[in-house]
């Protein structure tokens, strides 16, 4: 699981017939530089992700996430998924090393 941050979400007007009703959210990685708060933006110049969400986070959102083939786990059929939202964290307790 990966760290991150909502910083934006994605609407589609077409998509495959099993993404029907998802949610689309782009994602701030956060590393030790954002976690710190040593990043002031709070926005990672990692890629930025876009992550399948039904749990339903908001934009300044700090959220767990999963890519690859573990991001299809919850899903019966195959799906084209790449990242998906496992979980929307309360608060990060985070202090970097010296």
């Amino acid at each position: 699981m990966k760290p991150g941050k909502v910083i934006g979400n994605v609407t589609l007007s077409l998509g495959a017939r099993q993404f029907k009703g998802a949610r689309w959210l782009v994602i701030s990685p956060q590393g030790q530089e954002e976690m710190s708060g040593k990043n002031k933006t709070g926005v990672s110049k990692a890629p930025t992700p876009i992550v399948y969400d039904d749990l339903g986070a908001g934009i300044g959102e700090d959220i767990l996430y999963v890519e690859g083939t573990e991001a299809t786990q919850p899903f019966n059929e195959p799906i084209p998924l790449d990242a998906i939202n496992v979980a929307i964290l309360d608060t990060i307790n985070f202090k970097a090393k010296n």
